[in-house]
């Protein structure tokens, strides 16, 4: 079966011309996702010249293949936060992620975006305790969380935490809207950031201030960015036919499920790991023959999502060196609210206004050696392996994935046609001799 989103079936997004010639603007940001569409949006609210280029088409990434969820609550996030951070910078992000979704909720009364409100639920299927941890954590940082049944569910499970009045909606309905009057330019790939400019093949932009909102950061050489980032490819079924939750579901362990409903359709998510793991479809299939036999699969998809080392996003100056230069990436599977955190700051910053949470999303922040020690095992085990095809991107050897007939690459996330052609970043080319 084709893998289309249920999003990019319904939804139709504005169509931008490519660039041609040089121009100017104040701002210039690179990608065309969430990210960079509510980053335009909120400077061009400002008053500050702002062209986007897309070097495809807008949303055609981890944005149209989200599974579009609204919340605050981030997996069993904020019981880690208060013990590794403590409670003041959990208490900054969950006020920096709350305030996300109330900018959603008033954006979406005048947008016909399917916005709908639903509680929270991380289920576990063994671990109580951990639930009961960060109901405890929640309730500490004055949220009215707490550890519930799951009957909606049709596995067994140790129960799960509640986060009221969470929501859900269509991205690319509401995406639209906020485009249609953003000076874009589509099908307009970045060649070379130099300061104040950023090269296409047929023009170049001139911009004080460039925001790098492309996924996994484009450029190398500042930042750090491949040592302290991965990414995690995860799958969805949308079922007709199968039985639909009130609320809005997810496992605290890794690769586990996701359920959520859209209209009449279920949507299963999960299945997860780095690219290069091909068992993700399977395990979707397998649950979905199992406990809903009767259902109908609609379509199907799969995204890639940006994992840091410490469970935060990189928001702000790209490197301490890189003046004007600013990022947002390693949403770890919570796009949606952290790309409108990460809107609103990049604004601020755009216009040198102080925000309470820069330094708590800081790309410069120190980060725990433990994870960056494995991160950086990880893909050095990749870069030794001696095969063919190599990644362009930093040469680790590339994985075929048979069921989506791709090579992956397990370190940064590259992914390529089997003729050698670039599907997704960071790799800025494909594969040039296969």
């Amino acid at each position: 079966m084709e893998q289309t989103s249920i999003w990019q079936r319904e939804g139709a997004l504005p169509r931008f011309p490519s660039l041609e010639g040089d121009t100017a603007a104040e701002a210039v940001i690179v990608g065309g996702g969430i990210t960079g569409i509510l980053c335009a949006w909120y400077l061009k609210q400002a008053g500050v010249d702002t062209v986007l280029l897309e070097a495809a088409s807008l949303c055609g990434g981890t944005t149209g293949n989200t599974t579009a969820k609204l919340t605050a609550q981030h997996g069993l996030l904020y019981d880690r936060l208060i013990r590794t951070r403590g409670p003041d910078a959990a208490r900054l992000y969950l006020e920096a992620q709350q305030g996300a979704l109330e900018e959603y909720r008033r954006l979406c009364r005048d947008i016909d975006c399917g916005f709908q409100e639903r509680d929270a639920c991380v289920y576990s299927m063994d671990r109580r305790d951990l639930l009961e941890r960060e109901a405890a954590a929640l309730n500490q940082l004055g949220v009215p969380a707490e550890v519930t049944e799951t009957p909606e569910l049709p596995v067994p499970t140790a129960g799960a935490v509640r986060f009221p009045r969470q929501a859900q909606f269509h991205p690319l309905k509401f995406l639209a809207a906020m485009a249609r009057d953003l000076r874009i330019y589509e099908q307009t790939r970045v060649l070379e950031l130099v300061p104040g400019s950023v090269r296409t093949r047929r023009g170049t932009v001139r911009g004080e201030n460039i925001i790098i909102a492309t996924h996994f950061p484009v450029l190398n050489k500042h930042g750090g960015y491949f040592l302290k980032l991965y990414q995690q490819r995860s799958y969805v079924l949308a079922l007709k036919g199968a039985p639909l939750p009130g609320g809005m579901y997810v496992d605290a362990a890794e690769g586990g499920l996701s359920l959520r409903s859209r209209g009449d359709l279920l949507l299963l998510g999960g299945g997860g790991g780095r690219p290069g793991k091909t068992e993700g479809w399977d395990v979707l299939e397998d649950f979905a023959r199992t406990h809903y036999p009767g259902a109908r699969e609609v379509c199907r998809w799969a995204a890639q999502d940006c994992m840091t080392l410490d469970g935060m996003p990189y928001i702000g100056p790209y490197s301490k060196r890189t003046r004007g230069l600013f990022v947002a990436t390693g949403f770890n599977k919570w796009g949606m609210t952290s790309a409108m955190t990460a809107a609103r700051l990049l604004a601020d910053l755009v216009q040198g206004r102080e925000n309470p949470c820069a330094a708590l999303f800081s790309p410069s922040r120190r980060m725990p050696g433990l994870p960056l020690a494995s991160n950086l095992l990880e893909a050095g085990s990749s870069l030794l392996t001696p095969t063919v095809p190599r990644c362009p991107h930093m040469g680790c050897a590339l994985k075929y994935n048979a069921r989506e007939h791709s090579w992956d690459c397990p370190c940064h996330g590259s992914r390529f046609e089997t003729d050698g052609r670039l599907i997704e970043g960071p790799a800025a080319g494909g594969l040039k001799r296969h």
